[in-house]
């Protein structure tokens, strides 16, 4: 990490860089957020809230830095939002990154004097249930055996573990390894987390991340290996069940979260992390409450706290993370501070570590593309605030299925006043959602909801 710190130090000192991370749990829309954020800054879109925005002069790509990495398809997102056919683009599979640059007026009489002008936005995209494996840095494989299976016993995963708890009761960690027991453990464990992760569930805490995203890894030895029924003090003998499982373990640590925390995640300056707190309150209790042991977790991970010169040359650390309930659109506006609210009830553990670190935390419910628009609509001498768009071809409500080219106004719900009651299960199967197709294009910029707020906070300071 030293090694990379000086590199990134050097190379601030001639061209001033910020990293921005940009990852969230499953479907909270990152390739949307980071498409719509490079749209916004590359056409000029009106943004009031971000100030720093009017001292912007130019805007363009360059080549990311790190060859070693793919690069955020971002031309190819944008084709399928505004195609004929207008979809949303597929969900982040790997790593990728993306450099964005900016020139500007420099505010100031030392800063038009000593200042370039110029700040590089080295953007990094990855996988949130990366960032849930990070935890897995200070679990040991039989710590993880035990909360994990602790966990499956519980509601709601009692029901959906079921399949693989009746093959974990017939293995012993003690009997000679298996390749077959094992990859049918692997398979039976790996469809758990899967069944967890429905939207009727709505489960986040899944690690290792990379079962459900498994790539070009699929059917390797390092995503071969599940949780055993171990005894706390229990110890297992050499060409073992246990031992393989726990040398698996071991290896994908090793092998795939350590060199991504190091390599990239130690590396940010400001983070971003994208929630889809609708879905987690439609599905009840529980999935909020994992929703929120996940969040607690993972910040747990970060390096937070503001930077000096000493951590700019060994490690620097995040001095700002925004958490950001995705999907505002799918609510009427009076519902969004509602949303806001929720959301920083969730993250309320995890900002008091932020606090005392002295990094910046802040709260935002966001639509980084807006697909719908404020409606009213009349029902039995009651006006409902709606909101309307197209909803994709297939969605369903009531006994309407939608084709795709219509308009439909939909009453989704309200959110509750007090932040707190939403999150006691009450709202489980309240919220009415329906899939919208991205909006047509006009004055050359997407709508959006706090976007300019959201850009603000992260990278408003770098300008001054």
């Amino acid at each position: 990490m030293a090694v990379g710190g000086l590199k990134d130090f050097a190379t601030g000192l001639v061209n001033p860089t910020l990293r921005l991370g940009v990852t969230g749990l499953s479907r909270a829309g990152k390739t949307v957020f980071i498409t719509a954020l490079l749209h916004a800054l590359l056409k000029g879109a009106r943004l009031p809230l971000f100030e720093a925005g009017h001292h912007i002069t130019r805007a363009y790509l360059e080549p990311q830095p790190n060859d070693d990495l793919p690069r955020f398809a971002y031309e190819d997102h944008l084709a399928k939002l505004t195609s004929a056919d207008r979809s949303w683009p597929e969900s982040t599979k790997r790593i990728s990154q993306l450099r964005l640059t900016l020139e500007y007026a420099p505010r100031g009489l030392f800063a038009r004097n000593f200042k370039s002008g110029k700040l590089h936005i080295d953007i990094v995209d990855y996988p949130g249930e990366w960032l849930l494996d990070l935890p897995l840095l200070r679990m040991t494989y039989r710590q993880w055996s035990l909360e994990t299976v602790a966990a499956s016993s519980r509601k709601p995963r009692a029901g959906l573990a079921a399949p693989w708890q009746r093959h974990l009761a017939t293995l012993d960690p003690m009997a000679p390894a298996d390749e077959v027991e094992v990859v049918k453990a692997a398979d039976l464990f790996t469809q758990y987390l899967a069944a967890c992760r429905r939207d009727d569930v709505s489960l986040s805490t899944l690690p290792p991340g990379h079962f459900l995203m498994p790539g070009d890894l699929a059917g390797s030895p390092l995503l071969t290996f599940a949780p055993l029924a171990l005894a706390a003090d229990q110890s297992y003998a050499r060409g073992s069940l246990g031992e393989l499982m726990e040398r698996r373990y071991n290896s994908y640590v090793a092998k795939l979260v350590r060199p991504f925390f190091f390599d990239h995640f130690a590396r940010l300056d400001r983070q971003i992390v994208l929630v889809d707190v609708l879905t987690a309150l439609n599905a009840g209790a529980a999935a909020v409450q994992d929703l929120k042991n996940a969040l607690t977790g993972i910040m747990a991970c970060f390096r937070l706290g503001s930077n000096s010169l000493v951590s700019e040359l060994f490690g620097r650390r995040i001095d700002r993370i925004l958490f950001a309930a995705t999907k505002a659109d799918l609510l009427h506006q009076t519902s969004h501070d509602r949303l806001e609210n929720i959301l920083r009830v969730i993250v309320e553990e995890a900002c008091v570590r932020a606090e005392f670190s002295g990094a910046k935390i802040e709260v935002a419910a966001l639509a980084a593309i807006r697909a719908t628009r404020e409606a009213q609509v009349s029902q039995k001498g009651e006006s409902l605030p709606c909101i309307a768009g197209i909803p994709q071809a297939g969605e369903i409500m009531g006994e309407t299925s939608f084709d795709g080219s219509r308009e439909a106004a939909i009453f989704p719900g309200d959110l509750p006043e007090t932040a707190k009651l939403a999150l006691d299960g009450t709202l489980q199967g309240q919220l009415k959602f329906l899939r919208f197709r991205p909006p047509v294009l006009k004055e050359g910029t997407f709508p959006h909801i706090r976007l300019d707020r959201t850009l603000d906070f992260l990278l408003g300071d770098r300008f001054s």
